[in-house]
């Protein structure tokens, strides 16, 4: 019987504590990853506006820039000292998605160097070989719901 009320107790400390310290809800940033012209356009379509709010690189244009993070502004702003509510925040990498020679970017090593390594080699196959441009042909006309970033490379995109 005392093991059982026992267990009971610090059963229920242990569910007060983690709902004291596991409170907070997770949420993945929704335009990190995009570029920021697909960002942009969509924070847009929600009747929101865009506005860069830092950037690191300069060698890419803003609309090809990849956003690293965002977030909603918050504050006064105008002459009448208003809320802020349709602002959306980006963060910017401007840098190439693979550094190169004297190019900064990111590292051939790193996850999105990786992948990066691989986009490239798949547009040159595309673009260079009989087999990517038959590829390209053929998936084009089964797989039009694939969009077009799958087809980048391929002849006539």
């Amino acid at each position: 019987m005392r093991t059982a009320s026992g267990t009971a107790a610090v059963v229920g400390a242990v569910a007060v504590a983690m709902s004291a310290y596991g409170a907070g809800v997770a949420s993945a940033d929704p335009y990190a990853g995009q570029t920021y012209g697909d960002a942009s356009a969509a924070i847009s379509s929600y009747g929101q506006t865009a506005v860069v709010a830092g950037r690191v690189g300069s060698l890419l244009p803003t609309d090809q820039c990849i956003v690293t993070r965002s977030q909603r502004a918050s504050g006064l702003g105008g002459a009448n000292f208003t809320p802020v509510q349709n602002t959306v925040l980006l963060y910017l990498n401007c840098n190439q998605v693979l550094a190169g020679p004297g190019v900064p970017g990111n590292s051939a090593a790193s996850p999105e160097g990786q992948q990066a390594k691989r986009d490239q080699e798949a547009y040159e196959w595309k673009s260079t070989t009989e087999d990517g441009a038959q590829w390209c042909a053929e998936n084009q006309k089964a797989h039009p719901d694939w969009g077009a970033a799958a087809f980048n490379g391929c002849p006539g995109t």
